[in-house]
């Protein structure tokens, strides 16, 4: 699900063109397997929409609908990723109250860092139990990305006295450019690229499996909206 809602490009880089999003779903238009599209391997996408503004800037009554009409969805998928933009929305909240498992995906600046530990420090406030793992993006090398890391966990452990777990890095690549440009994964275009590979890697993380919670994830997260 992409829930950069109004700013989506999920769509863009699978290649494929929804004819419905997450607008249609709030507004009750269409229903949720309608809005689903399929895209490569195997995956499906519910796409946030471009430019539509009532998704940028929902209701707390608006995201009430929108958490209803994905609750069916929880019955027919094995795994499902929410992927949020930048920012600390009444939707990132309450999914983060909601969820078992969180992957903070953060580059190695400092700017990257400090939006990383403001979510993190919020994922802990809503939701003391969640697993928390931590992706450094577009690092130059190891070194770097290592770095990155030990500054973000001593942080966490000094401010917060708690730490997440390092999943893994992904290194500055111009095979994802050409993934992109191509709009192909890049782990399909080109499965034996350093991203490829390192994205592979924080697929197998285990929490992963953990994520796949007996009760409703969307029936806590309408819990949390309120």
């Amino acid at each position: 699900i992409d829930f950069d809602a109004g700013l989506a490009n999920a769509h863009l880089l699978l290649d494929i063109a929804p004819a419905h999003d997450l607008g249609h779903l709030m507004t009750g238009s269409v229903p949720l397997f309608e809005a689903i599209a399929d895209g490569p391997g195997g995956l499906k996408l519910l796409s946030g929409g471009v430019g539509r503004h009532a998704l940028a800037n929902p209701t707390r009554r608006e995201l009430e609908r929108l958490f209803r009409a994905l609750v069916p969805a929880e019955e027919d998928f094995d795994l499902i990723v929410i992927d949020h933009g930048a920012g600390m929305s009444y939707g990132t909240v309450a999914h983060l109250a909601a969820t078992s498992t969180l992957i903070l995906v953060t580059s190695h600046e400092v700017t990257g860092l400090s939006d990383a530990y403001a979510i993190y420090k919020r994922a802990l406030m809503v939701n003391p139990h969640i697993k928390v793992g931590v992706v450094v993006n577009r690092a130059p090398n190891e070194a770097t990305a290592f770095a990155a890391w030990e500054r973000f966990r001593s942080a966490c452990q000094r401010f917060l006295q708690a730490s997440p777990e390092l999943i893994d890095w992904v290194p500055a690549d111009e095979a994802v450019s050409k993934s992109i440009e191509h709009r192909i994964p890049v782990s399909k275009l080109l499965p034996d690229s350093q991203a490829a590979r390192a994205l592979q890697r924080i697929a197998e993380w285990p929490a992963l499996d953990l994520a796949r919670t007996s009760s409703a994830f969307y029936e806590r997260a309408l819990r949390a909206l309120r």
